[in-house]
């Protein structure tokens, strides 16, 4: 890990180190808010200089409450927290194994939920009102082909979200989520590039603003649910699609 100098408002960002987490951290940083980045490999050259950056597997079971306790170290004043860290793991449905399930599982969403019952923990101990926010996936509300495991991990997120509100809103502390959809990131990139591009014009056309999303496209809403702007708001989830999953077929 590497030190960086406290802030006076400073977040924790799960799977910081590329993608979705990377932008986010970023659009956090340029708010002014002290950012503590995250990857499950040593420290990627992207990360900016004089950043915080921790390095934990949260496949590992203490994992999430180490994290947690690492960050509060490098910025003891964390008040927020987003918690991005997963993957996809599926292979079809009659082919599943319970491995793969139980690593789609314990990172998707048990992680997910002990990172934020030990960022919660010290907040209250802290006397510190916060904000956190879960990323989950527009797979959270509708299924796709050979994603059961995804699937089901991304639905659990969303009703985690709108749970945890209801469980830290007596500490002061909201909960809300953003379920991306078709992102282009390291993650999809290399299901977009095996498709034909009639297959991606086919994408392009189903999402109404006409184009697949970048990771930047999530930071402005993550943003806002963090900021002060959203301090009445909780246990809501943003969809950030481009209008994907809002009419049924698309343009012809």
């Amino acid at each position: 890990m590497t030190a960086a100098s406290p802030s006076s408002n400073a977040v924790l960002v799960t799977g910081s180190s590329q993608g979705i987490g990377y932008a986010i951290a970023l659009g956090l940083q340029a708010a002014g808010v002290g950012v503590v980045f995250h990857g499950h490999e040593a420290r990627p050259a992207s990360i900016p200089a004089g950043s915080s950056f921790i390095e934990a597997n949260l496949l590992v079971p203490d994992a999430p409450g180490s994290l947690v306790a690492a960050a509060f170290r490098e910025q003891p004043s964390l008040d927020r927290l987003v918690c991005n860290a997963g993957s996809f793991f599926d292979v079809p449905f009659l082919e599943m194994g319970a491995e793969q399930w139980d690593r789609t599982l314990q990172l998707n969403v048990r992680a997910t939920y002990f990172v934020v019952q030990a960022f919660a923990r010290e907040l209250v101990a802290r006397g510190r009102s916060g904000a956190i926010l879960i990323v989950s996936s527009t797979n959270g509300f509708q299924s796709e082909d050979d994603s059961t495991a995804y699937d089901t991990s991304k639905g659990a997120l969303v009703m985690m979200t709108r749970s945890l509100a209801h469980s830290l809103a007596r500490h002061q502390i909201r909960v809300n989520g953003i379920a991306p959809g078709l992102i282009q990131t390291p993650l999809t990139a290399a299901w977009l590039s095996g498709k034909d591009p009639a297959a991606r014009r086919h994408y392009e056309k189903k999402i109404l603003l006409g184009r697949i999303g970048e990771p930047a496209d999530c930071a402005g809403p993550a943003v806002f649910l963090l900021s002060a702007a959203a301090g009445y708001i909780t246990g809501q989830v943003i969809v950030v699609d481009g209008g994907l999953t809002v009419g049924q077929v698309g343009k012809m």
